[in-house]
Protein backbone atom coordinates (compact mmCIF):
# COMPACT_ATOMS: atom_id res chain seq x y z
CA UNK A 1 0.00 0.00 0.00
CA UNK A 2 2.54 2.47 1.19
CA UNK A 3 6.17 2.55 0.79
CA UNK A 4 8.75 4.87 2.74
CA UNK A 5 11.93 5.62 1.31
CA UNK A 6 14.61 7.42 2.73
CA UNK A 7 14.37 10.72 0.54
CA UNK A 8 10.34 10.83 1.22
CA UNK A 9 10.11 10.41 4.86
CA UNK A 10 6.31 10.85 5.50
CA UNK A 11 5.15 10.27 9.18
CA UNK A 12 3.14 7.86 10.88
CA UNK A 13 0.11 10.08 11.36
CA UNK A 14 -0.24 11.10 7.39
CA UNK A 15 -0.07 6.96 7.24
CA UNK A 16 -2.84 6.45 9.64
CA UNK A 17 -4.87 9.37 7.65
CA UNK A 18 -4.38 7.73 4.22
CA UNK A 19 -5.84 3.95 5.54
CA UNK A 20 -8.51 6.03 7.38
CA UNK A 21 -9.85 7.71 3.79
CA UNK A 22 -9.43 4.10 2.49
CA UNK A 23 -11.66 2.36 4.91
CA UNK A 24 -14.40 5.43 4.40
CA UNK A 25 -14.15 5.18 0.82
CA UNK A 26 -14.49 1.39 0.98
CA UNK A 27 -17.04 0.83 4.37
CA UNK A 28 -19.13 3.93 4.42
CA UNK A 29 -22.94 2.39 4.16
CA UNK A 30 -21.28 -0.35 7.19
CA UNK A 31 -19.51 1.93 9.60
CA UNK A 32 -21.00 5.05 11.75
CA UNK A 33 -17.96 6.80 13.21
CA UNK A 34 -14.09 6.65 12.00
CA UNK A 35 -11.45 8.57 13.59
CA UNK A 36 -7.92 8.27 14.42
CA UNK A 37 -7.11 8.48 18.50
CA UNK A 38 -3.81 8.00 20.21
CA UNK A 39 -2.32 7.03 16.58
CA UNK A 40 -4.38 3.60 16.71
CA UNK A 41 -7.70 3.55 14.35
CA UNK A 42 -11.03 3.29 16.28
CA UNK A 43 -14.63 2.46 13.64
CA UNK A 44 -17.80 2.26 15.45
CA UNK A 45 -20.35 0.12 13.88
CA UNK A 46 -23.73 -0.98 14.56
CA UNK A 47 -24.40 -4.61 16.22
CA UNK A 48 -25.26 -6.26 13.07
CA UNK A 49 -22.14 -5.00 11.32
CA UNK A 50 -19.72 -6.47 13.24
CA UNK A 51 -18.81 -8.99 10.78
CA UNK A 52 -18.95 -7.31 7.80
CA UNK A 53 -16.51 -5.39 8.77
CA UNK A 54 -14.11 -7.44 10.60
CA UNK A 55 -14.23 -9.80 7.27
CA UNK A 56 -13.46 -6.70 5.13
CA UNK A 57 -9.92 -5.83 7.80
CA UNK A 58 -9.08 -9.38 8.01
CA UNK A 59 -9.29 -10.15 4.35
CA UNK A 60 -8.31 -7.27 2.40
CA UNK A 61 -5.15 -6.52 1.17
CA UNK A 62 -4.46 -3.42 2.24
CA UNK A 63 -5.64 -4.09 5.79
CA UNK A 64 -4.24 -7.59 6.63
CA UNK A 65 -5.96 -7.42 10.12
CA UNK A 66 -5.73 -10.97 10.60
CA UNK A 67 -4.32 -11.31 14.52
CA UNK A 68 -7.25 -10.67 16.85
CA UNK A 69 -5.75 -9.35 20.31
CA UNK A 70 -8.90 -9.37 22.50
CA UNK A 71 -12.97 -8.75 22.99
CA UNK A 72 -13.26 -5.84 25.27
CA UNK A 73 -16.40 -5.30 27.51
CA UNK A 74 -17.61 -2.75 29.52
CA UNK A 75 -21.00 -2.23 30.80
CA UNK A 76 -23.11 1.85 31.25
CA UNK A 77 -26.06 1.45 33.37
CA UNK A 78 -29.00 2.87 32.89
CA UNK A 79 -28.10 2.83 28.84
CA UNK A 80 -30.44 1.12 26.27
CA UNK A 81 -27.27 0.01 24.69
CA UNK A 82 -25.63 -0.82 28.14
CA UNK A 83 -22.37 -2.80 27.04
CA UNK A 84 -19.67 -1.46 24.61
CA UNK A 85 -17.74 -4.24 23.13
CA UNK A 86 -14.55 -3.60 21.60
CA UNK A 87 -12.45 -5.93 19.24
CA UNK A 88 -8.75 -5.13 19.29
CA UNK A 89 -6.68 -6.11 16.18
CA UNK A 90 -3.68 -6.28 14.72
CA UNK A 91 -1.84 -5.81 11.03
CA UNK A 92 1.37 -6.98 11.13
CA UNK A 93 2.12 -6.56 7.84
CA UNK A 94 1.44 -3.14 7.86
CA UNK A 95 2.65 -2.41 12.08
CA UNK A 96 -1.19 -1.14 12.98
CA UNK A 97 -3.91 -1.61 15.27
CA UNK A 98 -7.26 -0.92 14.93
CA UNK A 99 -10.53 -0.83 17.68
CA UNK A 100 -13.70 -1.84 16.35
CA UNK A 101 -16.54 -0.73 18.45
CA UNK A 102 -20.24 -1.75 18.82
CA UNK A 103 -22.71 -1.22 21.58
CA UNK A 104 -25.45 -3.83 22.50
CA UNK A 105 -27.84 -4.99 25.51
CA UNK A 106 -28.76 -7.83 27.45
CA UNK A 107 -31.38 -9.26 24.81
CA UNK A 108 -30.05 -8.69 21.44
CA UNK A 109 -27.27 -10.70 20.38
CA UNK A 110 -23.97 -10.13 18.95
CA UNK A 111 -22.81 -13.02 15.72
CA UNK A 112 -20.18 -14.81 16.48
CA UNK A 113 -16.38 -14.03 15.04
CA UNK A 114 -14.99 -17.75 15.55
CA UNK A 115 -15.13 -18.43 11.89
CA UNK A 116 -13.36 -15.40 11.48
CA UNK A 117 -10.77 -15.89 14.21
CA UNK A 118 -10.55 -19.37 16.30
CA UNK A 119 -9.13 -17.30 19.71
CA UNK A 120 -12.73 -15.50 19.62
CA UNK A 121 -14.03 -18.80 20.52
CA UNK A 122 -12.91 -18.74 24.51
CA UNK A 123 -12.86 -14.84 24.68
CA UNK A 124 -16.16 -14.97 23.57
CA UNK A 125 -17.81 -17.74 26.14
CA UNK A 126 -15.96 -15.48 28.82
CA UNK A 127 -17.61 -12.84 27.36
CA UNK A 128 -21.20 -14.77 28.08
CA UNK A 129 -20.43 -15.91 31.31
CA UNK A 130 -19.56 -12.58 33.06
CA UNK A 131 -21.55 -10.13 31.04
CA UNK A 132 -24.59 -12.48 29.74
CA UNK A 133 -24.38 -10.92 26.12
CA UNK A 134 -25.11 -13.74 23.61
CA UNK A 135 -23.78 -14.66 20.79
CA UNK A 136 -25.57 -16.13 17.80
CA UNK A 137 -24.37 -19.30 15.81
CA UNK A 138 -21.55 -20.05 18.28
CA UNK A 139 -21.04 -23.46 18.48
CA UNK A 140 -20.07 -23.95 22.42
CA UNK A 141 -21.69 -21.05 24.50
CA UNK A 142 -21.73 -22.21 27.88
CA UNK A 143 -19.88 -21.10 31.38
CA UNK A 144 -16.13 -21.80 31.72
CA UNK A 145 -15.43 -19.68 34.80
CA UNK A 146 -17.86 -19.61 37.26
CA UNK A 147 -20.32 -22.62 38.27
CA UNK A 148 -23.03 -23.98 35.97
CA UNK A 149 -25.98 -22.96 38.56
CA UNK A 150 -25.05 -19.82 38.49
CA UNK A 151 -27.99 -17.69 37.91
CA UNK A 152 -26.55 -14.19 37.45
CA UNK A 153 -23.68 -12.27 35.51
CA UNK A 154 -21.18 -10.92 38.09
CA UNK A 155 -18.92 -8.55 35.82
CA UNK A 156 -22.28 -6.43 35.17
CA UNK A 157 -22.67 -2.99 36.90
CA UNK A 158 -26.21 -4.27 38.53
CA UNK A 159 -24.77 -7.44 39.84
CA UNK A 160 -25.79 -7.67 44.09
CA UNK A 161 -22.95 -7.26 45.98
CA UNK A 162 -24.72 -9.23 49.25
CA UNK A 163 -26.29 -12.36 49.36
CA UNK A 164 -27.52 -15.00 51.59
CA UNK A 165 -25.17 -17.59 50.59
CA UNK A 166 -21.62 -18.30 50.20
CA UNK A 167 -20.20 -21.27 48.08
CA UNK A 168 -16.29 -22.30 48.66
CA UNK A 169 -14.41 -24.99 48.68
CA UNK A 170 -14.83 -26.88 52.07
CA UNK A 171 -10.89 -29.38 52.64
CA UNK A 172 -12.28 -31.32 55.63
CA UNK A 173 -15.24 -32.20 53.24
CA UNK A 174 -13.55 -32.80 50.13
CA UNK A 175 -16.40 -30.96 48.35
CA UNK A 176 -17.84 -27.26 47.66
CA UNK A 177 -20.35 -26.34 50.28
CA UNK A 178 -22.92 -23.55 50.71
CA UNK A 179 -22.36 -21.36 54.02
CA UNK A 180 -25.16 -19.59 55.12
CA UNK A 181 -24.19 -15.55 55.60
CA UNK A 182 -25.62 -13.07 57.92
CA UNK A 183 -28.19 -10.90 55.96
CA UNK A 184 -28.08 -7.49 56.53
CA UNK A 185 -30.79 -5.86 58.36
CA UNK A 186 -29.99 -2.36 57.21
CA UNK A 187 -31.80 -1.04 53.81
CA UNK A 188 -29.10 0.83 51.84
CA UNK A 189 -29.30 4.28 52.03
CA UNK A 190 -28.83 7.05 49.29
CA UNK A 191 -26.81 10.27 50.48
CA UNK A 192 -27.94 12.90 48.27
CA UNK A 193 -25.31 15.66 48.98
CA UNK A 194 -24.88 18.64 47.35
CA UNK A 195 -21.30 19.91 46.64
CA UNK A 196 -22.25 23.78 46.12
Amino acid sequence: MLFIHDNNKINFFSIQKIFLNYLKCNLYFLISKLRIKYLDLEVQVSSWNIYPVLTFLKKNNQAQFQMLIDITVYDILNQYERFVVIYSLLSQPFNRRIYVITKTNEITPLISINPLFYVANWIEREIWDFFGILFFLHKDLRRILTDYGFDNYPLRKDFPLTGLFETMYDDSQKRIVNKRLLSLSQEYRIFNIDFN
